[in-house]
């Protein structure tokens, strides 16, 4: 048996070397003979003959046949030939000027042969009713089996063959167009899509289905559109963009309740969100639980996770991106929405018809309104948001397009206590300001750009004001933050269906306040310590999404970064390529590797549990962060793109990530003289220490996108793991948030316009604590050690990093919505949803602690969340 599979190897083998070497010397062959005829030397003279005569005088001296179309080439057309030893390409390039004309050698036959005329059709999709610019839109010619999409604000083009063709318009949640042209010049073709009203019907990850993610070359990638997660429940009511993230595989939560997410293997600050082409530093309210965008001024909502496009650069992990709403530009139009922890209110409209619109949108929570008149007199304690959208947006003429956008967040917290004659008044205030004006241009049909100016803010106070007697006053304030101001300039070039460039250059001068200190006592001298850091990000990019035939398409992308801090600069070259191989029509092999650099971070404080982030620099001492990830996976499509399924693994190294070291912090609401100690004697490079990072899994997502029940099932299997010469003894580590397995199901079940139905439930591995494991003895003289309880100089501490695997997670939430059209023709939606509806105490932290001096000590679960219902109300008009 043996014996006879070698021989049928050995034949197999036999009969692969001999086709492949024919393969090789047709080839080799059809080249040479086509250069041996082009390049052949000749003399030939003729005067005002037909290009018939010159042909046929060809075929005598050269011996080959010479072929053409009647239709393609006048051959009574009356040219002059005075050629002397000049090649025949030459020759028939002087008969065939224009670049139309082609020359191809078959054996002993020369064809002639005139390429089509291409003209190019170009403009803007948008909804029709409000004139809402759509992205993503769909553009097919299906004769021609190629196709093109609109970019961010609207805008295609397509180069195409003169003649007669249908192009199919289509965008999931629209009609779709089909509209007949006679192609005989460059035209632009502006079109309205009217909404479907059957898409209450429907919820779909895509975009749309022409681009399904087989017939896409980017990989690792999700967008979502608003009514997705909408649909979704809650905690609070509130729906959440970030939250339905991560119900995503590769996309991971942090602690019950956070809005942190970590994107295969990374961590919050490794991943890029970007609302409006802005920067966002802290995207969290109510000290995690929420995000800070406001999904009623959302547009569009789109995920990278790796393969990440050129254009893209400053993080290590992933990019979000998010685009608010330009407003209605042809009536006034609005959304209330009250929750059970806060109410929002959208308006939008036109300023000038057809020309000019707005739109702008405002929450706030109103908890400390409800309860501070129920507190007591001697200690009153408040929370609250707060966050505007505001967006103008105004057509200039055809070819110009401004767009003014802004953004204004902040959290409040207050603590103010009365004992007697001393008053004691605690604040903590944190949020972001971003604001962008872009300008898009079209210099031609193929030639798009948009030039942004940007500006990006955020900050982190606490204060602290103690008034007691006359000689009993002091007053703490620390402060971090970071200010940026940009300018990026993208362009979009289409030079044929088979090509799209975009390629472009950012610049961010960065202005940091890592630590700002101010302390005042009234016996004693003011306190003020400042740190101020300035640097230059800047990146310059090219990429192209070149489909090379039928089968293989490659999305090539250069980055070079460049980042300048004093005297030290760091110029890093950024590889990126994606390529998709289609296997069948609906499954296409992908794979991708991406080369990313992080110059800015930011160091979560180990005392607070509060979002004290701690923006810091690269600078001479501190290197930029690195990765380098590859991907390689499957994308399924089902027929009539009813289901959609991707598998995709990964892996990733990352070098000169920071951590902070053992008992470093940024600042607390310590005694005045450690802060003053600490401020006077520890540089915040000093706290930290770096290593690297390994990160590896598989990822499966099913989708079902289409019909009444629509949702999807995804899972990940991962590994995340740290190493610093200064944690754990220098070993290899488990990082925190290292989770073997994450699990979830996403159903929405619509049986009528009338009603939703949804839930979810999701299943996670328990993430790492550090839990002291050991009893240590404490500097100090009180020898002999005779009772280890009740001894001040015993100490618990842990031996190994991240030495306690918590609990598993799972939780189920269930939503369900009411929806009706008033008599008015306005749209009302009651909401209810019930947040871990089996009450499951899932791990908020452990700790260990005991009853009194004489327990022993025991390990505690806390836990944050059981059931929790809740409801929302909102109206449309």
């Amino acid at each position: 048996m043996q014996k006879s599979n070698c021989r049928f190897n050995f034949l197999v083998r036999i009969k692969v070397i001999r086709v492949l070497f024919v393969a090789l010397f047709i080839g080799g062959f059809s080249g040479y003979t086509q250069g041996e005829i082009l390049d052949q030397k000749i003399s030939l003279v003729k005067e005002n003959v037909s290009i018939a005569s010159v042909l046929g005088e060809l075929e005598t001296k050269l011996n080959f046949t010479i072929g053409y179309s009647d239709s393609a080439i006048d051959i009574s057309k009356i040219v002059s030939v005075n050629a002397k030893e000049k090649t025949l390409a030459k020759i028939l390039r002087n008969l065939f000027p224009s670049k139309l004309y082609q020359f191809k050698v078959l054996g002993k036959k020369l064809l002639i042969y005139k390429r089509p005329k291409k003209y190019t059709i170009s403009g803007y999709i948008s909804e029709k009713g409000s004139q809402e610019y759509l992205g993503s839109v769909s553009i097919y010619i299906p004769k021609l089996n190629t196709g093109t999409i609109t970019n961010d604000y609207g805008f295609y083009s397509l180069s195409i063959p003169e003649g007669n063709h249908q192009i199919l318009i289509s965008f999931v949640g629209y009609k779709n167009i089909k509209k007949s042209i006679d192609l005989t010049s460059d035209i632009t073709i502006n079109l309205n899509l009217e909404p479907e009203t059957e898409y209450l019907d429907e919820i779909i990850i895509n975009s749309d289905q022409e681009t399904s993610k087989s017939q896409i070359t980017q990989m690792s990638s999700e967008k979502l559109s608003p009514s997705f997660f909408e649909d979704i429940p809650t905690i609070l009511g509130e729906k959440d963009a970030i939250k339905t993230l991560q119900l995503l595989p590769g996309v991971q939560s942090g602690s019950e309740g956070s809005t942190g997410f970590y994107v295969r293997g990374g961590t919050p600050d490794q991943n890029l969100i970007i609302l409006d082409e802005a920067t966002v530093y802290n995207s969290n309210h109510l000290f995690g639980i929420f995000s800070i965008f406001n999904g009623d001024a959302i547009k569009s909502v789109e995920i990278f996770k790796g393969g990440f496009p050129a254009r893209y650069g400053g993080r290590l992990s992933s990019v979000v991106k998010i685009n608010t709403k330009n407003g209605n530009k042809e009536k006034f139009a609005g959304k209330a929405n009250i929750s059970l922890i806060s109410s929002s209110l959208l308006l939008e409209g036109p300023i000038k018809k057809g020309k000019t619109s707005f739109v702008i949108s405002g929450r706030r929570t109103y908890a400390d309104l409800l309860l501070l008149p129920l507190m007591a007199k001697d200690e009153k304690l408040a929370y609250y948001f707060t966050d505007v959208n505001a967006k103008l947006h105004h057509v200039i003429n055809d070819k110009n397009k401004l767009y003014w956008s802004t953004y204004y967040g902040q959290d409040k917290y207050r603590n103010k206590t009365v004992v007697e004659n001393e008053r004691s008044k605690q604040k903590i205030l944190w949020g972001n300001i971003t604001s962008t004006l872009r300008w898009n241009h079209e210099f031609n049909n193929k030639l798009f750009s948009n030039t942004s100016l940007i500006f990006s803010n955020y900050k982190f106070t606490v204060s602290k004001d103690d008034r007691g007697g006359a000689n009993r006053s002091s007053a703490f304030r620390t402060s971090s933050g970071i200010n940026d101001y940009g300018v990026k300039f993208d362009f979009n070039y289409y030079p044929a269906p088979n090509h799209t460039f975009k390629f472009g250059l950012v610049s961010t001068y960065h202005d940091f306040t890592p630590k700002e200190i101010n302390i005042r006592n009234i016996n004693e001298d003011e306190i003020v310590n400042t740190q101020k850091i300035k640097t230059v990000e800047s990146g310059i990019y090219i990429e192209d999404d070149w489909r090379i035939n039928d089968k293989i398409s490659i999305y090539p992308g250069l980055r070079f970064s460049h980042f300048q801090h004093k005297s030290k600069g760091y110029f890093k070259p950024e590889m990126r390529l994606s390529v998709a191989y289609k296997l069948y029509p609906l499954l296409t092999l992908k794979a991708s590797y991406a080369r990313m650099n992080q110059y800015i971070h930011r160091l979560s404080n180990s005392g607070l549990g509060l979002p004290t982030d701690l923006w810091v620099s690269s600078t001479e001492r501190l290197k930029p962060q690195l990765s380098e990830q590859i991907a390689l996976g499957v994308a399924k499509d089902f027929k009539n793109n009813i289901f959609g399924l991707t598998i995709e693994g990964y892996y990733k190294k990352m070098d000169d990530i920071i951590a902070f070291k053992e008992g470093a912090s940024f600042a607390g609401l310590e005694s005045v003289r450690e802060i003053t100690g600490s401020i006077r004697t520890v540089d915040f490079v000093n706290g930290i220490t770096t290593g690297k990072g390994w990160a590896y899994g598989t990822e499966f997502l099913l989708r079902k996108k289409k019909g009444k029940l629509t949702g999807w099932l995804g899972y990940t299997l991962s590994w995340s793991q740290r190493q610093f010469e200064d944690l754990n003894g220098g070993k290899v580590f488990n990082e925190r948030y290292d989770r073997r397995h994450d699990f979830s199901i996403v159903g929405i079940y619509k049986p009528s316009k009338r009603i939703t139905i949804s839930g979810n439930w999701l299943f996670a591995s328990g993430i790492n604590y550090n839990l002291p494991n050991t009893l240590g003895v404490a500097a100090g003289n009180n020898f002999p050690i005779e009772d280890v309880n009740n001894n001040d100089n015993i100490l618990l501490f842990n031996t190994e990093k991240n030495n306690f695997k918590g609990e598993n997670f799972h939780r189920l939430d269930l939503g369900i919505q009411f929806h009706k059209i008033t008599k008015r023709n306005r749209e009302r939606t009651w909401g209810f949803s019930f947040y871990n509806v089996y009450a499951r105490k899932n791990p908020f932290y452990y700790e260990i602690a005991s009853e009194n001096q004489s327990s022993p000590n025991v390990l505690y679960r806390r836990y944050l969340f059981q059931f929790l219902p809740s409801f929302n109300y909102s109206l449309k008009f």
